[in-house]
């Protein structure tokens, strides 16, 4: 599945919460605590070759996905992913372990899903800040940000990894890994 989005950083969630009701989109998932491991082996081939492979627990579900290298063109990212939903996340970490394919990054976020004209409006709170990741068919996005009162020209380039490095760059006390505070 080719899957396009657009990631945009926003200062709080709550006045998009309020125009996604105000414009009849629908909430779809409340806010769920999503922990996801990114996994590869020891010489780091997946990340070499732009390819993610991550294991995702997100309330009493949990995912096991792999992304292969992206463009970015006009603020939407489009990349092949590969999904599919496993029974335990644990037992998941476990298997691939057994092939090799150990975690590491781990990231934490807090997320909320809606519907907006086929679009999935996700709601991310992360230990960075607030973001909303719009996901769809490339035409829809740009008109759903406008139509949410986003600036699609701020939406970002990289994956919550790669944001993370350039936060800690610039908050240096900040862990390696995107977690929340305990």
């Amino acid at each position: 599945m080719l899957e396009q989005e657009m990631k945009i950083p926003v200062p709080s969630l709550a006045p998009v919460r309020r125009r996604l009701a105000e414009v009849g989109a629908r909430r779809v998932h409340p806010e769920l605590r999503e922990d996801n491991w990114v996994l590869d082996d020891r010489a780091r081939t997946l990340a070499a070759a732009g390819r993610l492979l991550r294991v995702r627990q997100a309330g009493d579900g949990a995912a096991l996905t792999v992304k292969e290298p992206g463009v970015f063109a006009d603020g939407i990212k489009s990349r092949v992913e590969l999904e599919t939903a496993v029974a335990s996340a644990g037992q998941t970490l476990a298997i691939l372990a057994a092939l090799g394919f150990a975690p590491v990054r781990r990231y934490q976020k807090r997320r909320e899903s809606w519907a907006l004209h086929g679009v999935v409006v996700a709601l991310d709170e992360t230990p960075m800040g607030a973001f909303v990741e719009l996901e769809g068919e490339s035409p829809l996005l740009v008109p759903a940000a406008v139509e949410l009162g986003l600036d699609p020209g701020a939406a970002a380039r990289g994956t919550y990894l790669d944001l993370w490095v350039a936060f800690r760059a610039a908050h240096p006390g900040a862990p390696e890994d995107m977690v929340f505070e305990s």
